[in-house]
């Protein structure tokens, strides 16, 4: 994506909607026909990433833990994920776009609103799954609190390292989300390190 492109090469912030119309040789008009503004391009594929993961949430069997579902999901859509990711853009392209996202406070608090807004789908998907009210029983948000902001955190360790790959992600994704049970309900007694 020629838009993704500018964003990494000459910033988000100084990128114009006239320079990625012009990249990829279409007019203004027909750029908003498409995309409401720029950050609704930078962020279409991270928006993409986390509507594939919820929906395939929402296809888990029924009865499987909640903590269990959001794990097991990960990893199954994990590889499915990359290759809708490398559709769209070079995984590389998108890598790199992730510290884009990370270091743009403008566009880290725009990323943030629509992981917000799917959060909440995730709270009453977990609580229909498990047949419990999201407003009067706490623990789906704070299942997908946690859950959520062991991802970001990830995504911020891995988003921020040179040259990362999309399995060193992977990786450290894994890490960060086994760690999850453990820091909620183990012995702190002695150092862990991923």
């Amino acid at each position: 994506m020629a838009a993704h492109e500018l964003f990494v090469t000459q910033g988000y912030d100084t990128t114009t909607v006239d320079q990625i119309a012009e990249a990829v040789d279409v007019s203004q008009r027909t750029f908003f026909r498409y995309f409401t503004n720029k950050e609704e391009v930078a962020l279409f594929v991270q928006d993409m990433v986390e509507a594939c993961f919820y929906e395939a949430v929402c296809t888990e069997p029924p009865g499987t833990p909640p903590l269990e579902c959001l794990r097991r999901t990960l990893n199954d859509v994990w590889d499915e994920v990359g290759r809708a990711v490398e559709e769209i853009v070079p995984l590389d392209l998108h890598l790199k776009m992730c510290q884009v996202v990370e270091t743009t406070p403008s566009l880290l608090a725009a990323h943030l609103r629509h992981s917000l807004l799917m959060e909440e789908k995730l709270v009453q998907e977990i609580a229909r799954r498990t047949g419990v009210g999201a407003e009067v029983d706490p623990r789906p948000r704070v299942l997908v609190a946690a859950f959520s902001g062991v991802m970001r955190t990830a995504a911020r360790q891995w988003g921020m390292r040179e040259g990362t790959s999309l399995e060193t992600a992977r990786e450290v994704t894994r890490d960060y989300v086994a760690q999850l049970g453990p820091a909620l309900t183990g012995d702190w007694g002695r150092e862990r390190r991923p």
